[in-house]
């Protein structure tokens, strides 16, 4: 699927989008996260810039199941 260039935003852009949901981070700090890979970027006119969607999921609470939720009998062999 190609990607568009609106997909792609400036550091400082990506932390204006954590400061509105009040989680504060320096441009730099978001800079070393694209340099060490731990968001996917890429460098432009000696400009960063990092995939939105990557922002945004830094946004979003770790998803958990239940145990409980899961197909009955699941870990009935663990629970002995």
């Amino acid at each position: 699927m190609p990607t568009s260039a609106a997909d792609w935003i400036s550091l400082a852009e990506a932390v204006a989008i954590l400061e509105a949901a009040n989680i504060k981070f320096k441009a730099s700090t978001v800079g070393s996260w694209a340099r060490s890979g731990k968001l996917q970027s890429i460098k432009l006119g000696g400009r960063r810039f990092v995939r939105r969607g990557e922002v945004k999921a830094l946004l979003a609470p770790p998803r958990r199941v239940r145990a409980s939720d899961l197909q009955p009998g699941l870990f009935e062999e663990i629970r002995g």
